[in-house]
């Protein structure tokens, strides 16, 4: 399984990378800034175990 997945900012539209951590459940979601204008995303994280996959969606933080 992988540690890390990539997301794209909901403000500057970059790509990011963060970690992942498949113990914390298969639905997360969290407040992450961007690496690039340090403007603060929400992160919803999904885990599909039988694909051993990692999707992020992100919106900015209201």
């Amino acid at each position: 399984m992988q540690n890390t997945a990539t997301y794209y900012c909901a403000y500057c539209g970059e790509e990011n990378s963060t970690f992942v951590d498949w113990s914390a459940g298969s639905q997360q979601s969290y407040l992450e800034d961007c690496q690039v204008c340090c403007r603060p995303n929400i992160l919803y994280v999904h885990f599909d175990e039988d694909l051993e996959e990692v999707e992020i969606n992100t919106e900015p933080e209201s």
